[in-house]
């Protein structure tokens, strides 16, 4: 019999590869773009609200602030985030999507999304339901691990 932590383990090591491998297919299908892997990120957080600060996207993506800033540069270059003054704080500007950018993102999403749906039909909707529900769990406290690892405590 399996126990808890090797269940566990077992899920991280096939997670781990999956990651690698969807980045591999998002760099390739992100590269007429001219984006990477983090700038499609970037957008995807950008898309998801309201114009954010560079250190609250990188927030939301668990980041360092100058990686994301590479991300918005790179972007800005393109035409597809633009800056705009920030009311709440004078140096630190908000960044948004152009229509340019949105568009590019919601064409890339449309054919993600189609080419995903065909992935693992012997799984059923409740499966998938599922699955995000335990990798949002094991996600939140490994996260909740490596915070308490970055300060030097132990969990």
């Amino acid at each position: 019999m399996m126990e808890r932590g090797d269940t566990v383990y077992e899920i991280l090591r096939a997670v781990r590869p999956m990651v690698l491998n969807s980045a591999r297919v998002v760099e390739a299908e992100v590269r007429d773009l001219g984006w990477t892997v983090g700038s499609r990120a970037v957008m995807e957080v950008l898309l998801d609200g309201a114009p954010m600060t560079v250190p609250q996207v990188a927030s939301r993506l668990s980041l360092a602030r100058q990686n994301v800033q590479r991300h918005v540069d790179e972007l800005i270059k393109l035409g597809h985030v633009e800056s705009k003054p920030n009311p709440a704080h004078r140096r630190s500007v908000l960044i948004q999507p152009t229509e340019k950018g949105s568009r590019a993102f919601r064409g890339l999403h449309d054919r993600e999304r189609a080419q995903l749906a065909l992935l693992a039909p012997q799984c059923s909707e409740q499966d998938l339901r599922t699955t995000i529900r335990v990798l949002g769990d094991l996600n939140h406290d490994i996260k909740a691990r490596a915070a308490a690892s970055a300060a030097g405590t132990r969990t």
